[in-house]
């Protein structure tokens, strides 16, 4: 009797570079948008590290290649939106013509929720080195309780 076995189309993939990861490969293409073939439009992302400490939240978000003057943030509550806009400037000149473009240009946003409310009053936005720094101080009087359940 034969042994009947599973054809995988991508095994021959992997004999020819043994560096190939088909499950790498198919997870970023996933994951991201798809781009455009007419000059890569993706949406540019925004990437934050968040801190607590001492009644204060601070953020930090990446912002490469925006204006100080293109970056809009809003307070509502616990609710914290970024949104900014990274606009394309033509560089062609007289008899070039771009062969490949990676850098992203367009609207992005981004927004989430705190555990405590902010106070709005006192919210500080320092923007340097493509990082915009946000200092979110703890709105007094809300803080939370723990409810029983009984």
């Amino acid at each position: 009797m034969n042994n009947i076995t599973r054809f995988d189309p991508f095994s021959e993939l992997v004999r020819f570079d043994p560096l190939f990861d088909i499950d790498d490969v198919f997870a970023r293409s996933f994951m991201r948008p798809p781009l455009s073939h007419g000059g890569m439009n993706a949406e540019p992302q925004i990437r934050m590290d968040i801190k607590e400490a001492d009644g204060v939240y601070t953020v930090k978000a990446e912002m490469p290649g925006v204006n100080k003057e293109d970056i809009h943030v809003s307070v509502d509550g616990n609710r914290i939106s970024i949104s900014a806009e990274v606009k394309q400037k033509k560089e062609e000149k007289e008899g070039e013509r771009v062969i490949h473009s990676e850098r992203s240009y367009g609207m992005t946003s981004r927004s989430f929720s705190l555990a405590d409310e902010v106070d709005p009053g006192k919210v500080q936005a320092k923007y340097a080195d493509g990082v915009l720094e946000l200092t979110l101080p703890k709105k007094p009087g809300s803080s939370r309780k723990e409810i029983a359940i009984s």
